[in-house]
């Protein structure tokens, strides 16, 4: 369960509809409104920029973030390629990518022989190996929701393997009988569950990453990244943070327009406030710290691949790296929300916080391995995982939340798709 602020003590009902929703084993990352930041970032436009992740220990021996994100940008077009052609044929037995650049190689796992032209065209790019998958991905994909179909909330995600060897399923509990019912052989995921996860002071142009607050219900979420629709730019952030018509502010009452369109299937919304192209990060220190505060030019939107690192940068916790993607395509049930399909599993390799509570909505990003002051816009934050993966909370409010290593969130595309929006506010 979430816990309220210590500063905000009302009745169980009302904190419930204020702090959080709790899910099946995934808890969405609201929070109440009386958490405020130890230190505040001050108010204006930090229209400098920082490189976040430069601080971050960098993984896999490369000599630094720049050597790492450079293969995995190469490793990610080449995998656009391949999904893009897979899914143009019906009888394509393309199973899953997994581009994890300490691999040193891109890893396509195919049912059956792939065309040889694609994987010529793969190897152009980057080392690829092609490696033996027993299912397809779209078998898979059927075979999930017949999963979903069977046992329905007993489940909190499901969603098919990179590597085409069965489902990859999210219980509280264990779930007997799971491959039976699938059809296909089953990886359990116990003790799984999902519940929904600022700055503190912005002004229009909205940037991603900034706190604003519902209010019709009082609960505290983050802007993701700018997005447009219908030609004007709007922003995107989580859609259990709100309802149709609902008003936000940011903390200090500064009105960002309303709820205008909002899409529970794929845990998404836009507000009717103006967005620009930058977001807010931070760098920290070892304890997760915020040292200083900046913001980054968004340079286009970018699918994550399994194996791919990532960071996030929710107002509350602030910015967070060492975040590596372990599964996509997955569906998740969130207890009195419902079903959202299109996410992203993702955990942070040192095992501190990811994001937590006050995150909901907020960017996922992918440094641009040319110029590490850049992002791709890669996510927006739904969930995270509190019954086995809990931490320490770091970042602007580090006490009286629930934060966590292990989260979810939503793929840029599909979140885009959901609200209508046609494509990300570059910087």
């Amino acid at each position: 369960m979430i816990r309220p602020h210590p500063t905000n003590r009302r009745s169980a009902a009302t904190l419930l509809r204020r702090l959080a929703v709790t899910v099946f084993g995934l808890t969405l990352l609201a929070a109440g409104v009386a958490a405020a930041p130890a230190t505040a970032a001050p108010g204006g436009k930090a229209t400098t920029s920082g490189s976040f992740v430069d601080s971050t220990p960098v993984p896999g021996g490369f000599a630094s973030w720049s050597e790492l994100l450079r293969l995995q940008q190469r490793m990610n077009t080449a995998a656009a390629q391949i999904t893009n052609a897979a899914q143009r044929s019906a009888t394509s037995g393309f199973a899953g990518i997994v581009a994890d650049p300490t691999a040193r190689q891109l890893q396509v796992y195919w049912k059956g022989e792939p065309p040889a032209q694609l994987v010529r065209n793969a190897r152009a790019t980057v080392p690829t190996q092609v490696l033996p998958a027993a299912y397809s991905q779209r078998e898979l994909m059927a075979a999930a929701d017949r999963l979903r179909a069977s046992v329905g909330d007993k489940i909190t995600t499901v969603g098919p393997r990179a590597d085409g060897a069965g489902l990859l399923v999210g219980t509280q509990s264990g779930l007997l009988g799971a491959s039976a019912l699938a059809g296909v052989p089953v990886t359990v995921q116990t003790g799984v569950a999902a519940a929904p996860a600022t700055r503190w002071d912005d002004t229009t142009p909205w940037w991603g990453g900034a706190a604003w607050r519902n209010v019709n219900t009082g609960g505290g979420c983050s802007t993701g990244f700018g997005v447009f629709q219908g030609g004007v730019s709007r922003i995107l952030s989580a859609a259990h943070c709100g309802n149709i018509n609902n008003s936000a502010t940011d903390p200090t009452g500064q009105s960002m327009g309303i709820v205008g369109t909002r899409n529970v299937g794929t845990d998404t919304l836009l507000l009717s406030g103006s967005a620009g192209g930058r977001v807010f990060n931070n760098s920290t220190d070892a304890a997760g710290n915020v040292v200083s505060e900046f913001s980054n030019q968004v340079i286009g939107a970018s699918a994550s691949q399994v194996g791919n690192w990532v960071c996030s940068s929710g107002a509350y916790s602030g910015t967070r790296c060492s975040i590596q993607v372990r599964a996509r395509n997955l569906c998740i049930n969130v207890r009195n929300f419902g079903q959202v399909c299109g996410q992203v599993q993702a955990e942070n390799t040192a095992r501190t916080n990811a994001v937590g509570q006050g995150d909901s909505g907020g960017p996922v990003e992918i440094v641009n391995a040319a110029n590490t002051l850049q992002v791709w816009a890669t996510g927006t934050n739904t969930a995270i995982d509190d019954t086995n993966t809990s931490t320490a909370c770091t970042g602007y409010v580090t006490t009286g939340r629930v934060c966590a290593w292990r989260f979810y969130y939503e793929d840029i595309f599909s979140g885009m798709a959901g609200v209508g929006a046609s494509g990300v506010v570059l910087g």
